[in-house]
């Protein structure tokens, strides 16, 4: 790309964040600010840790990728994510979420999550302007300087190798470079933080997995275990691991967040936890706000077991008379700051969970909100190193570590365990 051309497109997205800005209701951003964060992330990506828009191609749009340049917003059903978005949120690098439903097991998982890796790829490959895959670090380093967003490929849900080593090594094979090793529901060899515990933690097949991973340098994500698996995660792994999407848990008690006693194990291996925008996560009120609003839809459905439209009738008069709190961006940032202080600055990044996710926190509603964020941590005090680390050098330095100890264990044989589905 040309001198002019960046220039251009600075330009562009500065007009694109104000205007983001304005519609959503959020603060707008100074020239001076705006110039910051732009000389920011022109020196370091700004790397986003799940962005979910390769499901939401599959459950609301037939997995259509065309049209993504510009307009998803514009889509029968919108979506958070598209090119130009993208760029005016001046999004680095980026992390695509292969989900499955956690409830879908064995050979179905494997068929889906390859699936969702087509999606996936079949994005990165339509939109070679803007998108291309990375394997590493470097990759992810050399893809920014070239102006494009470095693609990469995380794997959510733990039950995608069906308990199977060698599956696991032929989806690293294929781009996937993090495994959260569950989703909402505890899977055979490690718990959950939404669902009962079978395991204390992680299963004896659950270490052969976190080794596998460390053998191979396929990074650990953490989100969505329960604190047992993240403490014998932590403890198990030679790499660091991440957060994809994850959020404090002193600041908001959902066990989707992560308690300060995990935090502080980060420092010692290394690890990386990436703030998430939901709301339900962010805030308090939010969160019971929707406790009682899935009290009034399990009323509601006993009531008119047979008639969803009565049921979605009444869910819209219960909100009518009890609207939803928001949670403005600043909770967003409190987290972050939260994160830093029990942690570190090192510790911490961000992973919005975009089209993933109802609702956001205000301001943030899609990819282009980024640079109010930071406009944010700004106001607040945070040094450009220390936006810099948040942005995408922290989690640059989880994957170069997580390279370095599959280079040292390269001598080591692949394993071919396989987990024996329960008869």
């Amino acid at each position: 790309m040309t001198r002019l051309a960046h220039a251009a497109l600075a330009l562009l997205m500065c007009s694109a964040g104000t205007l983001h800005a304005q519609a959503t209701g959020a603060p707008t951003i100074d020239a001076r600010t705006q110039a910051r964060i732009a000389r920011i992330l022109k020196a370091t990506p700004l790397i986003d840790g799940h962005n979910d828009l390769p499901w939401e191609l599959r459950e609301n749009h037939e997995s259509r990728i065309d049209g993504l340049g510009s307009g998803g917003a514009q889509r029968e059903k919108p979506i958070m994510t598209d090119m130009e978005r993208l760029r005016a949120g001046r999004v680095g690098g980026q992390f695509w979420s292969v989900y499955i439903a956690g409830t879908t097991i064995g050979d179905t998982a494997l068929r889906h999550t390859l699936e969702q890796i087509d999606t996936a790829r079949r994005l990165i490959a339509a939109y070679p302007r803007h998108l291309e895959l990375a394997a590493t670090a470097a990759d992810v380093e050399r893809i920014h300087r070239s102006g494009k967003i470095a693609s990469m490929l995380g794997m959510e849900g733990g039950r995608q190798i069906a308990g199977s080593l060698p599956a696991l090594r032929q989806f690293y094979a294929l781009g996937v470079r993090y495994m959260t090793l569950t989703h909402n529901q505890t899977t055979e060899w490690a718990d959950a933080a939404t669902d009962e515990p079978k395991h204390g933690g992680i299963s004896p097949f659950g270490a052969q997995v976190v080794a596998e991973m460390n053998r191979v340098g396929m990074l650990l994500d953490l989100s969505h275990v329960s604190p047992d698996a993240m403490k014998d995660a932590i403890a198990m792994s030679r790499a660091p691991v991440i957060f994809s999407h994850s959020n404090a848990f002193a600041r908001n008690p959902h066990p989707r967040n992560v308690p300060d006693d995990v935090l502080r194990l980060l420092p010692a291996k290394g690890g990386v936890v990436m703030v998430n925008f939901y709301p339900v996560f962010l805030s308090a009120e939010v969160r019971e706000w929707s406790v009682r609003r899935l009290m009034e839809e399990t009323r509601l459905k006993a009531y008119w077991p047979f008639s969803k439209q009565s049921v979605d009738d009444g869910l819209k008069s219960w909100e009518a008379a009890n609207p939803r709190p928001a949670a403005p961006l600043a909770t967003v940032a409190d987290h972050i700051e939260h994160i830093a202080r029990v942690a570190g600055h090192d510790h911490v990044g961000i992973g919005g969970d975009l089209d993933g996710v109802p609702y956001t926190a205000v301001g943030l509603e899609d990819v282009a909100g980024y640079p109010l964020l930071f406009a944010e941590l700004i106001r607040r005090g945070w040094s450009d190193a220390n936006l810099a680390k948040l942005a995408g050098r922290n989690v640059l330095s989880a994957m170069r570590r997580a390279e370095a100890v599959a280079s040292s264990m390269a001598n080591e044989p692949p394993s071919l365990a396989v987990l024996e589905p329960a008869k």
